[in-house]
């Protein structure tokens, strides 16, 4: 009795471990030097310990947009977080070395952090704030999805069965979500959709609350309406989705 009970405790724990495919992730913390007229950079972004191809997948992507944020000195060429971390205090260098009178430093945080993951799909959200003087700096939000599996990044209309199907579902959601008329324009209560007429943002993504789709300031309403976000729950998803989510 006591070699079946144990038999069938090692047989439980191996199908857990074996069903938990999870990534080993931790926070990578990067900064630059600090100095009374440097501006201050914090980026903080999931690093994926796995030796996998899913794993460079995702370090590549991530790169790829801190890079795209922080790059402003067109002299320095950046291939990496720090060169665009350089590039970005060089370029506030150049602005105060041409305008004496411009003393406010610039800042850049950026905060990456896993959204949802199962067997096959992993979502890292980026929110990003960036300051290069005016009235106010700007914040933007990012999805970024990939296929474990595969190892590679997820183009929003690969997570649909049809894209257009799901973006007639989405406009019903979105409308009953701003109080939009069913049969009035979409602009009707002062969103800016262009030429107006609906359209998903560029940000989709996955939450433990279902799929997110995000309109970022001034995609389709004013800076002072801040971002728009649709919230679909998993279970209104399943006939529409290229993948079987298993939250």
């Amino acid at each position: 009795m006591k070699f079946k009970f144990t038999y069938l405790f090692c047989l439980l724990l191996f199908l857990c471990c074996k069903n938990d495919e999870r990534l080993t992730i931790e926070p990578l913390h990067i900064t630059n030097k600090i100095c009374p007229d440097c501006p201050k950079v914090d980026i903080e972004i999931p690093k994926i310990l796995d030796k996998s191809k899913i794993g460079t997948t995702v370090e590549t992507a991530l790169q790829e947009e801190i890079i795209f944020l922080l790059t402003f000195d067109e002299e320095i060429e950046a291939a990496t977080i720090e060169d665009a971390i350089d590039s970005f205090v060089a370029g506030n260098a150049e602005l105060k070395e041409r305008y004496p009178d411009e003393d406010t430093p610039w800042e850049a945080k950026v905060n990456g952090k896993v959204a949802y993951e199962d067997q096959d799909i992993l979502t890292v959200y980026l929110d990003s704030y960036i300051f290069t003087g005016g009235a106010h700096g700007y914040n933007s939000i990012r999805f970024l999805n990939f296929d474990k599996k595969k190892g590679s990044e997820l183009e929003n209309w690969q997570l649909f069965n049809s894209m257009p199907e799901f973006e007639k579902f989405a406009e019903k959601k979105f409308r009953v979500q701003e109080d939009i008329p069913e049969d009035g324009p979409i602009n009707s209560t002062g969103l800016m959709f262009e030429n107006d007429v609906f359209y998903l943002p560029e940000n989709i993504g996955f939450s433990e609350n279902g799929l997110e789709l995000l309109y970022n300031q001034y995609e389709v309403a004013s800076y002072a309406d801040g971002p728009i976000e649709l919230t679909i729950p998993f279970k209104e998803l399943e006939e529409y989705l290229a993948f079987k989510i298993r939250p």
